[in-house]
């Protein structure tokens, strides 16, 4: 690893071959700004791949983005261009149909020899490993407040070509307000964690309101795609089996989570294709999942992708997680959700999805009103369940409806 000028970031830059290089961006909230920025201004036409883009992503003609995971960077970016997968798969993309020309990190100054990616791994280590291996330049942003975590996170410093140096704190997520239809959420959901068991929390609000419901656990073990500020706080609850180890594929939080996570000997960071693997999420002793879903329906799909037919995320590792804790000992797929839009006055639960589904075959299904346990019921007995325990009583009359309409039918209390 070799440190440089921006002027000899851009020159490296310059060189890419191919009139459409595709550059792999560390995505979240670890995203390298500045060689972002060098980037923008040297290539005419770029193709970048990342994840969950923030806010401050450039867009101009010339440069598409290509991502499985849309963020609220580029919600409203024409030139987006998603993809429709589950995120273990993602990384088999780098050594056949979308293989990276250069790679774009942010790293941790060097410690015995290696650097650390810190609060963001990810799909990272995959497009290394195949960028190095076609030649192509790892060009690495070396910030001394990036926290310095461990696992699939170190990088040796020779798969790195050059380095810019940049002194400046990492950006964080702006926090929930107190909700306390959230609150009741999470309560709900809290009581599916046995002790000895294994969580996984996706992003959102309602999996922080578990979080904070899960305190009174003993003996919890994390296995998750993302590890939070609710995380920190079961930690230290001691509701977390301290002889087990905590992992995660990146950090999504407050500075405190970040200082946290700086060189937490119990936090090993792994790859996507590890800690998404739903053959691994099932080796996890009484794996609970807990996601969350923008709407539902009376087949137990759940969509957390898409808004009014527009993408709005993506898959994430929601998939991986709701099949891999099916097939945990012990193990829920719980999905849970508001059961009213307020601001469209329409209800969560719908007798059949508009949209393309996330996910399906989840074993319990949350709102503030109640839970619907579906596994193992005959399809109108889910119905049922999820008409009486969770969806709101202003839709239910629609929803027997929509039901007898789709052929659904319901047993008599």
């Amino acid at each position: 690893m070799r440190y440089v000028t921006e002027a000899a970031v851009a020159e490296c830059l310059a060189a890419l071959a191919g009139d459409e290089p595709r550059v792999v961006v560390t995505g979240n909230f670890a995203t390298p700004y500045e060689l972002l920025r060098i980037l923008e201004e040297t290539l005419p036409r770029c193709r970048l791949f990342s994840l969950n883009i923030q806010d401050g992503w450039p867009s101009r003609d010339g440069l598409i983005t290509e991502t499985p995971f849309i963020g609220p960077g580029v919600r409203e970016d024409p030139r987006v261009e998603y993809l429709p997968m589950r995120l273990s798969l993602v990384p088999r993309l780098f050594e056949t149909l979308r293989p990276p020309d250069a790679v774009l990190l942010h790293t941790t100054p060097p410690r015995d020899g290696k650097v650390s990616l810190g609060i963001e791994v990810n799909l990272l280590p995959a497009a290394i490993e195949s960028v190095v291996a076609r030649g192509g330049p790892v060009i690495a942003q070396v910030n001394p407040q990036m926290p310095f975590t461990r696992g699939d996170a170190l990088i040796d410093v020779d798969q790195i070509d050059i380095a810019l140096e940049v002194d400046r704190p990492l950006p964080s997520p702006a926090p929930y307000p107190n909700d306390p239809v959230a609150e009741a959420i999470g309560a709900l959901v809290s009581k599916y964690a046995i002790e000895g068991g294994t969580i996984q929390l996706g992003i959102g609000q309602i999996p922080d309101a578990a979080a904070t419901h899960l305190r009174g656990c003993h003996g919890l073990g994390v296995w998750s795609e993302m590890v939070s500020d609710g995380v920190v706080a079961l930690d230290r609850s001691g509701a977390l089996d301290p002889q087990r180890l905590l992992n995660a594929s990146f950090l999504f939080g407050s500075p405190e989570l970040y200082e946290w996570a700086d060189e937490n000997p119990r936090l090993v960071m792994r790859r996507t294709e590890v800690v998404n693997d739903p053959a691994l999420i099932a080796d996890q002793p009484a794996m609970l999942s807990i996601n969350t879903a923008l709407q539902v329906d009376l087949f137990v799909q759940a969509n957390a992708s898409y808004v009014r037919s527009k993408i709005y995320s993506g898959f994430g590792g929601q998939p991986d997680f709701v099949s891999g804790a099916l097939h945990s000992v012990g193990g829920q797929a719980v999905v849970a959700l508001r059961s009213w839009h307020a601001p469209s006055g329409s209800s969560n639960v719908l007798p059949l999805l508009r949209d393309p589904a996330t996910s399906f075959q989840h074993s319990v299904i949350i709102t503030e009103h109640g839970s619907a346990e579906v596994f193992g019921k005959h399809a109108g007995e889910q119905a049922r369940l999820l008409i009486d325990n969770v969806a709101d009583p202003r839709a239910r009359d629609e929803l027997h409806s929509g039901a007898a309409d789709l052929g659904l039918r319901l047993p008599h209390t």
